[in-house]
């Protein structure tokens, strides 16, 4: 196999890939194989045309199509282990010369790493985040502990009042005619939910126990039954059931139930604690994400489209094996969201495009300070592995390869350019 790698523009560059003569006499055989069985020649059992007939019925180069994408693959590996150029996307290739006899020989478009020429990256000035933990905020975590234990009293002595629970029967008259969809019987619904069209929950306060109460609404123009949109109806409505939320006490008995704590003081200072922890986790993270945008304005990088296309495709590729897990395929989610596959990766480009220049940028900070690992960031990594996928350590090194080993330790030396950006800026 040989090589030639010519630079283009924007950070593109053409492979010729050759490979010889021979290899492409094997693989034209090769897809003869694997084709016999399906041609039928008058005079011939299936399986036993003889090459030479098959050609000189269909053409000498019934076979070259086969043969070429056999070929491809592994002479394109072999390209890249050879290729001394860093390539980031997925290839565009053409097939240059394809005959029995003669090279085989194929061009494959691809874009390469691009320079990245850094701007200010030490002391760069960002907004100070705060991490104050307010009374306010700590009284909202405890209400939120109130309300999931909270009990459901049924009522009987009033009218409805917003966040009741409530079961009601209804039916949906448009111009006086009952619509399709517009009946339900026995129906949960919370009064402030926003379950249910603009205005019909609200109409629903102060309506009594089995009494027929009129709810009139309009249908938004956006509303999904094209025969509703914009529509004025009328909704008679009689409320079955009505149910409210009763809170616990806010005292000790309440904190001894819903923690390890006996007071409730003791309990709302863990409150404070956890809220104060979960706030200095997302400041740094924060912080992290300024720092990076701020060393990414200020510096040049051409990213070409092929790169950011092949990331958006990652990305896209990622989610549908988060969905597996769950149980869903892409199809499916795109059934249920309305999305295609077209719409998702435009919707998922801004990200995409962040996440390659964030790397880009640490990885030539990296540089420029000249940051390496060691044997002990190594070990260190396969540690962290092994305890994520519960192996162990031994079995983590067998499993990483030259390529593998090399891509882990460039995320350890880009973590460290994170650490060393974030440690030199400065908050205002």
């Amino acid at each position: 196999m040989s090589l030639q790698v010519e630079k283009l523009e924007k950070n593109m560059a053409k492979l010729t890939i050759e490979a010889s003569a021979e290899e492409l006499g094997k693989a034209i055989e090769s897809a003869y194989q694997k084709a016999k069985n399906k041609i039928s020649i008058p005079g011939f059992r299936k399986g036993k045309v003889p090459r030479k007939m098959i050609e000189q019925m269909y053409g000498k180069g019934v076979f070259y199509e086969d043969a070429a994408n056999e070929l491809i693959p592994q002479a394109y590996a072999n390209a890249l282990e050879e290729c001394e150029e860093e390539i980031v996307s997925q290839p565009s290739i053409e097939v240059v010369q394809v005959e029995e006899g003669k090279p085989f020989i194929f061009t494959a478009t691809v874009a390469l790493k691009p320079e990245v020429s850094l701007g200010k990256y030490k002391g760069v000035q960002i907004e100070k985040i705060s991490t104050e933990v307010t009374d306010e905020e700590i009284d909202a975590e405890i209400n939120k502990e109130r309300e999931s234990n909270a009990r459901e009293i049924t009522v009987e002595d009033r009218a409805v009042k917003d966040d009741d629970m409530t079961i009601l029967d209804f039916e949906g008259f448009v111009d006086g005619v009952a619509f399709a969809g517009g009946k339900g019987e026995n129906y949960p619904l919370t009064i402030g939910s926003g379950a249910f069209i603009p205005g019909f929950e609200e109409q629903l306060i102060g309506a009594e126990l089995n009494k027929e109460i009129e709810v009139n609404v309009t249908f938004p123009e956006n509303y999904q039954a094209e025969e509703l949109k914009g529509k004025a109806a009328v909704f008679k409505c009689t409320v079955k059931e009505i149910k409210e939320k009763e809170l616990p006490e806010l005292d000790d008995e309440f904190a001894s139930e819903v923690s390890e704590f006996e007071t409730l003081a003791e309990y709302r200072e863990d409150v404070k604690k956890k809220l104060a922890e979960k706030k200095e986790t997302e400041a740094k993270d924060k912080k992290e994400e300024a720092v990076i945008e701020a060393i990414i304005a200020d510096a040049k990088m051409d990213i070409p489209d092929p790169m950011l296309e092949t990331q958006q495709r990652q990305m896209v590729d990622d989610f549908a094996q988060r969905l597996s897990m769950q149980g869903l395929t892409l199809e499916q989610y795109y059934q249920f969201t309305g999305l295609t596959n077209e719409k998702m990766l435009e919707q998922i480009k801004p990200t995409a495009l962040k996440r390659i220049q964030s790397r880009l940028v640490l990885e030539a900070v990296a540089k420029a300070e000249n940051m390496t690992t060691d044997d002990a960031d190594y070990e260190k990594e396969v540690e962290r592995l092994a305890e994520i996928y519960q192996m162990e350590a031994a079995k983590v090194k067998e499993m990483l390869g030259e390529r593998e080993k090399k891509e882990l330790m460039l995320d350890v030396v880009v973590k460290k350019a994170v650490d060393f950006v974030v440690e030199k800026a400065k908050e205002k």
